[in-house]
């Protein structure tokens, strides 16, 4: 049984081939991340790229007849890129730097050259290259000391725009002159702030993006690329907005809302300067928007009940039509659960909110074991989306709880900075707090609660284990922290000034760090704990897992540790997915439900 929740696919980073308007996606079908097309008159997908691991990236050329794929090695995150032509039959390398990060930039409107950043200089620096994608030759075009992303050409093939990180979640954007090599901070960007998702019309006058400049939450706006002149379009003071694409004829944005997770799917008119929501689009969380042509967008929905397919909306019609069947399972058509959306009050009055999935909430109902979900970032954010584990658990009997505590993303910059630095433990009281609101649940077991996360996520659960042992009975670590000290010093060098802005300064914050960590209070852990980790993860070494687990192990703890030597910090292969989540699932079933065995 839980085999028919595990092997659940989906469909996503859907793209748009242009000129032939044929929709490609990713799917791990055949077990790792491979490029796909959707053939419109058989009705069916059809695989194009056959890598021997897994495609990250993709874009296709303006003319429609070449496409770059991106591919690391064992979940390294240290992507490479090729030139597919032929249909993807041929398959040409363009880069060969195994050591290095790259980031795809995009193609030229020539259709001749790519963009892309690395630091191939030293580990720190991201500097830009444009490449000859015929003949391979490429050109230091820009050189910066920091993380620089290119994110677009200008429509004249003149100059690049390119994000630079600014914190852990601000960014600015440049303009790159490519004859001079000089580049300059776009007149839109005065102000610390979020700059994302940007296009620009044909002319390269006009620029769309969302940007929380000036504002709490994120905003559609348009601007001037040569006067900075910045207008709103569109601005919720409560939530952001995500996501914004232009038609083809430059008469409609196309972008999402982040209502308490789930998506909006809306479109601004430009010449009626009004904007309706898209009621004909299913509710769930919708991503990579892409115009099919100026009637039709593409997009792609992950819901609790459905697990992630393409879908397009006809605006004529009016009409949103399902494309793909890859998340179809008629198998768990009954079984899958939409969860309720809750909030509680936190310490200091503070409203969380969760999602909460339990077959059973009423006060009647027997009581339940509990799993509580703490999700990675910390900047981002538990949406409702297909997660086979918690719909495994409710299927046995769980309530499952995933929180957005404080620090998270989609409720506005003021709540995402309350825990930077050394406010780090008021998010993990808010996980306290949590338990002490179940406990007013009838349906609960106060006596059965565990809990789970991945990355920072891992740290949160490691942290509650050690901070407040009392309330959990097991405990599941994913490529968790367990020292932030440790992991600033081990961590990618890119990666290490952002990451010290939101948790704190090597040298100045040790103090702090030694009071904190996991690892200096794991004798508290009294709950057992499954722990697991990619060997190649860039982001948080492995050694944050080694460290702890032999700490433990020393006092003859109950701890159990596995590494996948072929992961890094995803767990991205579907034999090593399968084997993980069995595990997980087979540890809370043992451990707060008393059952030995699971139905596989």
């Amino acid at each position: 049984m839980i085999l028919d929740f595990l092997q659940v696919k989906s469909a996503y980073q859907l793209k748009v081939v242009p000129q032939r308007r044929e929709i490609t996606f990713l799917t791990k079908l055949t077990g790792i991340a491979q490029l796909w097309r959707w053939n419109d008159e058989a009705n069916s997908s059809e695989q194009v790229t056959f890598l021997p691991d897994r495609v990250v990236e993709v874009d296709h050329s303006p003319c429609g007849t070449k496409t770059i794929v991106g591919m690391d090695n064992k979940g390294d995150e240290r992507q490479q890129f090729f030139l597919l032509t032929g249909n993807g039959v041929v398959v040409k390398p363009l880069t060969d730097a195994p050591d290095y990060f790259h980031y795809l930039g995009g193609w030229s409107p020539c259709g001749q050259k790519i963009a892309w950043s690395s630091n191939r200089r030293n580990p720190r620096s991201f500097d830009i290259f444009v490449q000859d994608v015929e003949s391979g030759a490429y050109e230091e075009v820009f050189r910066y000391d920091g993380r620089t992303t290119p994110i677009g050409w200008l429509p004249d093939g003149t100059g690049l725009i390119f994000s630079v990180q600014e914190t852990n979640i601000d960014n600015c954007l440049y303009w790159l002159d490519l004859q001079t090599k000089e580049a300059q901070k776009l007149a839109i960007c005065s102000k610390h702030a979020r700059y994302h998702s940007l296009v620009l019309s044909e002319d390269g006058q006009t620029g769309y993006l969302v940007t929380d400049r000036d504002e709490n939450t994120k905003a559609l706006c348009r601007f001037s690329l040569r006067t900075g002149e910045l207008d709103k379009l569109v601005h919720d003071s409560k939530w952001d907005i995500e996501e914004a694409k232009l038609s083809p004829d430059e008469t409609l944005l196309a972008f999402t809302i982040n209502e308490g997770g789930y998506s909006v799917l809306a479109l601004y008119s430009l010449t009626e300067q009004s904007w309706k929501r898209v009621e004909e689009a299913p509710r769930g969380v919708i991503s990579s928007l892409a115009w099919v042509s100026d009637d039709q967008l593409a997009y792609t929905l992950k819901s609790p009940t459905l697990p992630g397919d393409i879908w397009t909306y006809t605006i004529s019609e009016q009409i949103s039509r399902r494309v793909t069947n890859i998340g179809q399972s008629d198998v768990l058509e009954d079984k899958l659960i939409e969860p309720e959306l809750c909030t509680f009050h936190s310490f200091d009055g503070l409203e969380v909110p969760y999602f909460l999935y339990a077959k059973d909430t009423s006060d009647h109902a027997e009581k339940k074991p509990v799993v509580v979900y703490a999700h990675g970032g910390p900047e981002s954010q538990i949406r409702p989306e297909y997660h086979p584990v918690f719909q495994f658990l409710a299927n046995e009997g769980f309530t499952v709880v995933a929180p957005n505590v404080r620090g998270s993303m989609g409720y506005g910059r003021e709540y995402v900075q309350l825990d930077d630095r050394r406010k780090r433990m008021d998010s993990v009281a808010d996980l306290a707090w949590l338990v002490k609101d179940l406990g007013n649940r009838p349906s609960v077991d106060p006596n059965a609660i565990g809990i789970m996360g991945r990355s920072y996520g891992g740290f949160m659960t490691l942290a509650a284990l050690t901070h407040y042992p009392d309330l959990w009975a097991a405990g599941v670590d994913i490529v968790g922290i367990s020292h932030f000290k440790t992991f600033l010093e081990n961590t990618g060098a890119w990666r290490r000034r952002l990451r010290e802005l939101e948790y704190g300064f090597l040298g100045e914050d040790d103090d702090f760090f030694e009071e904190i960590a996991p690892l200096n209070h794991s004798h508290k852990i009294t709950a057992p704990l499954l722990v697991f980790h990619g060997r190649n993860d860039t982001r948080v070494p492995v050694s944050e897992a080694e460290q702890l687990v032999a700490d433990m192990r020393g006092r003859g703890q109950e701890v159990d540790l596995h590494i996948f030597e072929d992961e890094g910090h995803f767990t991205e292969k579907l034999d090593n997915h399968i084997t993980m989540n069995q595990k997980i699932s087979q540890f809370f079933l043992e451990q707060l439900a008393s059952t030995k065995k699971i139905e596989e």
